[in-house]
């Protein structure tokens, strides 16, 4: 009997862990992962400003399906299967030891992605997958497109070469590669349209972009986008060069990215900088300030928690002049100044990159896949894995988890296809 054949289209991390999952799991089959590039793995090189994120210490699944804006539904019995807790003993298993930090992320403890890269090479190595890199892929066609007499393949992979790879299995774990929405398109599934995820906000506002650097440790943002619902999230915020950035951005930018697109990234962004305070509280410490020292100059001295040279910025928003002192401040003044503490109004005119990461939400439609296994409903043998799904989570370790996740289950189902129902992950 002809051993099994597997062809995985794209080295990162999805396709690397769906590669060994399955060779692993069926050492018969021939498992065959193809890189475009020649070097693979590149996103898991630069995550996580080079220490890579491998995941988030949240093991109970119903918990950790909040932090996805997108998938989050279709994923909950798929982390019954495989959850950080597994990828947590995986690379155990594999001779690498995680971290976890006080806000959840969970690194290895060397502190260097080269660590979860060579972990992943040499597992690779160790079950005989075959890697090939600067290995470009041009389309895929059905097996009964390809002949109508035996023996038959499920799948044609067709090279840039010329070279063409019969398979019975195919795994597609391009990222958001254009090349894996084609060739899923043209075998028959939906694309959600990509847009990007994860990113800043560009605010034309000079005098806040020279506070550069500043930030608050905790901030609420709510987000308001023309003919959409308003978001909000709480969170660390940085001010940057070009606008704002920080965890509390980022999260508000993965669950309003469809609605930011379809307003070409123009939004309202209300800021409370004192979201433990009621507005009430805020006026009380201010003219509790006012009375209490009259004769100081409001611009410095603080009257509320918060760095100095923000504080300077927000009184300035409010008309208050560095000559002004305490017993100046007009009750039209000090209204100003609690509003603007409490809900500081920025127009949002466009997204930056959040570093060298980029995320997208978008792609396969969900409900055209079997979530028990990452097999198509629609073409037999033909599996997905990672960010080709539209699936996508907020910052912190969530879109490597669905990476391990779909590219596991993948791989188990791929090698053992007649029996994928009953499958349970083991690491």
């Amino acid at each position: 009997m002809e051993p099994l054949r597997v062809v995985v289209i794209g080295g990162g991390a999805a396709g690397f862990f769906g590669a060994i999952a399955a060779a692993k799991s069926n050492p018969r089959a021939r498992v065959i992962l193809l890189e475009a590039s020649n070097q693979p793995l590149a996103k898991v090189r630069i995550s996580g400003g080079g220490r890579c994120n491998v995941t988030h210490a949240c093991f109970d699944p119903k918990v950790l399906i909040q932090n996805y804006p997108r998938g989050g539904k279709a994923l909950l019995g798929a982390f019954t299967r495989f959850q950080p807790q597994d990828t947590v003993a995986w690379f155990a298993n594999h001779d690498v030891q995680l971290k976890t930090e006080a806000d959840g992320r969970m690194f290895p403890i060397t502190d260097t992605s080269e660590t979860i890269v060579n972990c992943l090479m040499n597992a690779a190595k160790a079950a005989k997958v075959e890697l090939r890199t600067g290995t470009v892929v041009v389309a895929v066609r059905r097996g009964g497109e390809i002949s109508p007499t035996p023996p038959l393949s499920n799948f044609e992979v067709i090279l840039k070469s010329g070279e063409k790879l019969l398979c019975d299995r195919l795994l597609l774990a391009t990222g958001s590669n254009p090349l894996g929405y084609k060739i899923a398109q043209q075998l028959g599934h939906t694309i959600e349209k990509p847009v990007p995820s994860l990113f800043t906000f560009n605010i034309r506002d000079e005098k806040l972009r020279e506070l550069a650097g500043v930030s608050v440790n905790y901030a609420k943002l709510r987000l308001i986008v023309p003919e959409h619902s308003p978001l909000e999230q709480t969170g660390p915020l940085l001010i940057t060069h070009w606008g704002l950035s920080g965890p509390a951005v980022l999260k508000l930018s993965a669950w309003g990215a469809r609605a930011l697109h379809s307003s070409n990234y123009q939004a309202t962004l209300l800021i409370n900088w004192l979201p433990q305070l009621q507005q009430e509280q805020v006026r009380q410490q201010l003219l509790a300030v006012k009375n209490d020292s009259p004769k100081r100059l409001i611009v410095s001295h603080r009257g509320v928690d918060l760095p100095h040279r923000l504080w300077q910025y927000i009184i300035s928003r409010v008309g208050i002049i560095t000559e002004n002192r305490w017993a100046e401040l007009s009750n039209k003044n000090l209204n100003q100044l609690v509003q603007e503490l409490s809900q500081g109004k920025y127009l949002i005119s466009g997204k930056g990159v959040f570093k060298e990461e980029f995320v997208t939400c978008g792609g396969i439609n969900l409900k055209q896949v079997n979530f028990k296994t990452m097999e198509s409903k629609l073409v037999p043998g033909l599996y997905f894995a990672g960010e080709i799904l539209d699936i996508d989570g907020i910052t912190g370790g969530f879109n490597f988890q669905s990476a391990w996740t779909t590219a596991y289950l993948a791989g188990l189902a791929m090698a053992h296809p007649e029996s994928t129902k009953s499958l349970k992950a083991d690491s």
